[in-house]
Order: C-alpha cells, then sequence, then structure tokens
C-alpha cells in the first residue's frame, strides 16, 4: 500500500482556491459530526448522491427539488476521518499545480464538472443504486487525470507501507498510472461500491481530466513558463 504525500512540481501564484475547497470540505464534515450518529446518517443520507431517486424523477417517490443538486453537495461530504483526510491531501498535493494552470475561476469550474463527470459514469454502471456516493474523490481523480498530462516527470514522494515503512520518490506518471490502473482493475472485480469504494467514479473523473487537458494542450498550447529549472503550465486566456 503507499500513499502520496508530496510533490515537487513548483507553481507561480498562491492557490487560494484549492485551499478554500479544503476548508470547506471540512468545515462541512465538522458539522456533520455535530449532529450526532443519527444525524451524521441522516444528513448523508438526504444530501449524497442517491442514483436511483434522481434518475426516477418522481415517479415512485416524492422528492425534493434539491435532490437534483446532489451530484454537487455529494462532493462536499465524507463518510469518516479516513476519507476527508485522503481526499484533502491528494487534493492539496495535486490540485495547486491544476489550480495554477487555469486560474481559480476556471479551476472551480474544471473541478466541479469533474466530479459531475464521475458521477455521470458511477451513474451508468450502478442507476439502481440506492447507496448515498459522497465525497470529492471523484473531483480530485479529475485533478489527477489533468495532472498526469501536465507534469508526467514530476517527482512525487510516496508513503511505502508493506511490511516496512519506507518513503520513496517516483515519477507522477508512474504513480497516477498505477493509481488509476488500480481503479480500473478494482472495478472490474469488485462491485463499484465495494468496501464504500465508488471506483468508477475515479475513473470517470480522472479519464474526464486527462482528455480534457490533453485537448487543450492540443488546442491551445501548454502556456509554460520557466521556474527553477522545471516547466510550469499557465494557460493562455
Amino acid at each position: 500500500m503507499f500513499f502520496p504525500i508530496k510533490d515537487d512540481q513548483p507553481t507561480l501564484r498562491t492557490p487560494h482556491l484549492t485551499i478554500a475547497l479544503i476548508f470547506v470540505n471540512t468545515a462541512v464534515f465538522l458539522y456533520s459530526k455535530t449532529l450526532g450518529e443519527y444525524g451524521f446518517s441522516m444528513f448523508i443520507a438526504q444530501f449524497g448522491y442517491i442514483p436511483a431517486l434522481v434518475l426516477d424523477g418522481g415517479s415512485h417517490y416524492v422528492v425534493p427539488a434539491w435532490l437534483y443538486a446532489t451530484p454537487v453537495f455529494s462532493m462536499f461530504l465524507h463518510g469518516g476521518w479516513m476519507h476527508l483526510i485522503g481526499n484533502m491531501l491528494f487534493l492539496w498535493i495535486f490540485g495547486n499545480n491544476i489550480e495554477d494552470y487555469f486560474g481559480p475561476v476556471r479551476f472551480l469550474v474544471f473541478y466541479l464538472v469533474s466530479g459531475l463527470a464521475a458521477v455521470l459514469l458511477y451513474t451508468g454502471f450502478n442507476p439502481s443504486s440506492t447507496v448515498p456516493m459522497v465525497g470529492a474523490s471523484g473531483a480530485i481523480a479529475g485533478v489527477m487525470g489533468a495532472y498526469i498530462v501536465l507534469h508526467p516527470r514530476a517527482n512525487i514522494t510516496v508513503l511505502i507501507l508493506f511490511v516496512f515503512i519506507m518513503l520513496r520518490e517516483f515519477s507522477a506518471k508512474f504513480v497516477l498510472g498505477l493509481w488509476f490502473v488500480y481503479q480500473v482493475i478494482m472495478s472490474v472485480f469488485d462491485s463499484s461500491t465495494g468496501g464504500g469504494t465508488a471506483w468508477m467514479a475515479h475513473v470517470g473523473g480522472f479519464a474526464f481530466g486527462y482528455i480534457l487537458l490533453r485537448l487543450f494542450l492540443k488546442f491551445r498550447g501548454p502556456g509554460i513558463s520557466p521556474s527553477g529549472g522545471q516547466q510550469v503550465y499557465r494557460m493562455h486566456w
């Protein structure tokens, strides 16, 4: 088992939006935990994304109008401390560079649309699911897909836990490529909600971010600025 803990890719501006997203996700989680065990469960059930209810369209259930916003609401909900911490760590490592590329406003749009792309693929494979899907991981997977396009040679420091504990550096192409392959394998050999993980949402978000950045680089160019011997990408809007 391995966990990315930092990268060496520089940025040119402070990632205000990335920091804000981490703050909002954390604040929502802390609020949900103040509701008590039952209240927390109800909060997740109310604002988590449930494909069966949204696709039903009120045919068999009386559903509130805000239910159709749960694909967005669900991106800011988390099921536990490790779920939150893991997602926010990945967002901090990879999000600052993608925000540096897009700028904060466009990065927010990219982040949310990546999350919706993750929801869309998850729904396609689980249209009758009544289990609430929550978490920022689909949107963050989109960020990771974009990162591997922009910075495949960046060094990622990884914490390896396998009998022993060690820190090692690998290229982003290797770390994120291995992460994506693992998501695909798990989506094939496990149910998409196996172990509480929406594997296909991760696949959908990552694929969206990867493809979109490929298109941007092809049609708009990378917008490269030199920094410390590495390439910092910023879009020329």
